[in-house]
């Protein structure tokens, strides 16, 4: 299923928040968290939004030689989208995820969340790559909460990143350079551990603890 487009101009160019003059009300029984004050209701956006299903994808994490099906983890879970070679928006999104990350260590409840950072660079982020990125970036990699998610052709992470997540990305030409980068949108997903998300935050740097605040709301559930 491909997500809404006619708002995706506005969203890749940053005319998207989490402000707004909406309030619609906040009596949904699948989420913990209240709607957010925003401009448009969850079906016009281009992305997943407050009270719908995660898209329904199965993806495999090379690092740890299994699938996730995102619709199966039974935790919360955190999603963001990524590629390794990116030296700009992407290391804060890793870099937010892994204070969350130890965060949930410190405080004793790194069993009841799962991170799923996904790349939609299959073509170099291969599971050697992602290993040592994980620990360039401090992840915790051997905890089982922490999965490395990767497509298994650029069409499938097209079709996955861009149609069902509506993270729009392009790779910069020349098409054969050895160190192409990616223009891209910057999303981080909550979802529940019923599969509904609570918080799509559309920023490039998003704030560990509002996360962690919110994470605890929908922990408590």
């Amino acid at each position: 299923m491909r997500r809404r487009t006619y708002l995706r101009a506005a969203a890749a160019g940053g005319v998207l928040g989490t402000a707004g003059c909406l309030g619609l009300g906040d009596s949904n029984p699948d989420v913990a968290l209240p709607e957010p004050d925003r401009e448009y209701t969850s079906e016009e956006l281009p992305y997943p939004a407050w009270g719908q299903r995660v898209p329904d994808v199965t993806l495999p994490a090379p690092v740890d030689a299994v699938e996730v099906s995102t619709r199966e983890v039974e935790t919360p879970s955190l999603l963001t989208f990524f590629y390794s070679h990116c030296n700009t928006i992407c290391p804060v999104l890793i870099q937010t995820m892994r204070s969350v990350q130890t965060h949930a260590i410190e405080n004793d409840y790194a069993d009841e969340v799962t991170f799923l950072p996904t790349t939609f660079d299959p073509e170099r982020d291969d599971a050697e790559r992602l290993r040592t990125y994980g620990e360039e970036m401090n992840v915790e990699m051997d905890r089982g909460d922490w999965h490395f998610l990767r497509p298994e052709s650029t069409s499938r992470a097209k079709s996955v990143v861009d149609g069902e997540f509506g993270v729009t990305f392009s790779r910069t030409h020349p098409e054969n350079m050895d160190m192409y980068m990616f223009r891209h949108a910057a999303l981080t997903f909550l979802v529940n551990a019923d599969g509904y998300v609570e918080r799509a935050y559309r920023t490039k740097q998003p704030k560990a603890e509002t996360i962690i605040d919110d994470l605890a709301t929908v922990r408590e559930r």
